[in-house]
């Protein structure tokens, strides 16, 4: 890529500001609307030299008496400023997006998400530390990432509302319910035979639901790329009890295992644990260390 257009360049096409976005190509000149979305981000060619696709260095009008604002305005702008190029400065895409500041310790599965290929990851904190804001700023920051397009959320169904406001609130982000009560009014919303699973980017998906065997088949061919698990240990198998005498303990020692054991270990159903290229059982409420 010519020096000139640099990413975060401005320059001005087709009657409209853009921003110079990375491109491993110096061909290609990746371009994406000022104020626009992701969705609107377009590639031009450079060596075509059409005429009507020649980027310009945007310029900016010098203000007028008229432009002039009150004090307050002045200064909610500035802050807005000030905290947008503060988030967005440091090594997280997703900071600068995010309607909340999250406490330090909630970064901690993010780092160790980023340095994984494939994320598969247990959150196992204690009850109320924020493991729904852990796994959210997974999601958002491979969304920003651009490595996934589609998310969804399994969870329990009377928690379906809570994550679908968590997401709305936290994320700026709108997802729809997936359940018996909705599946009908979304499919008349779908023009031709796409499911739901694949034309919803971002989904919260009531377990009930989903655990039957013909939807749980079609939900792993065409799930999204990031799968959060919600309250995982209910995913588990159940398993026989074997009644033994009541003088025979364990030690303290066999049982600190055992525990470790149950808290490290994924008992997720075998087709949610191969559920997409990337799969993260996101929550167990209590630990047991």
């Amino acid at each position: 890529m010519s020096i000139t257009y640099q990413p975060g360049k401005l320059v001005s096409l087709r009657g409209r500001d853009w921003i110079v976005m990375p491109s491993d190509d110096p061909d290609l000149l990746v371009v994406k609307p000022l104020g626009g979305s992701d969705d609107e981000i377009a590639g031009i060619y450079l060596p075509l030299a059409i005429p009507r696709d020649e980027p310009k260095e945007t310029q900016f009008g010098e203000p007028t008496g008229d432009d002039l604002g009150d004090i307050s305005t002045a200064r909610l702008l500035y802050d807005s400023a000030r905290l947008a190029f503060r988030n967005g400065a440091g090594p997280f895409r997703a900071l600068a997006k995010l309607s909340f500041r999250p406490r330090s310790y909630q970064m901690v599965p993010l780092v160790m998400a980023l340095r994984q290929e494939s994320i598969r990851l247990l959150i196992a904190d204690d009850v109320g530390v924020g493991k729904t804001i852990e796994a959210l700023l997974i999601a958002k920051e491979m969304l920003e990432r651009r490595k996934i397009q589609r998310f969804a959320v399994v969870c329990l169904p009377h928690l379906c509302e809570q994550w679908q406001q968590e997401i709305r609130d936290k994320l700026d982000i709108e997802a729809v319910i997936i359940r018996s009560n909705t599946q009908a009014r979304l499919d008349r919303q779908i023009q031709g035979d796409t499911s739901v699973y694949d034309y919803y980017p971002y989904q919260v998906i009531s377990i009930d639901f989903i655990k039957s065997d013909n939807r749980r088949d079609v939900f792993v061919q065409q799930c999204p790329e990031l799968v959060i698990v919600d309250e995982a240990h209910t995913c588990a198998r159940p398993t026989r009890r074997i009644k033994q005498p009541a003088t025979a303990l364990p030690s303290a020692e066999s049982s600190g295992r055992q525990a470790r054991s149950a808290a490290h270990s994924s008992n997720c159903h075998p087709a949610l644990r191969q559920a997409g290229r990337v799969s993260l059982p996101a929550r167990v409420t209590q630990t047991g260390v």
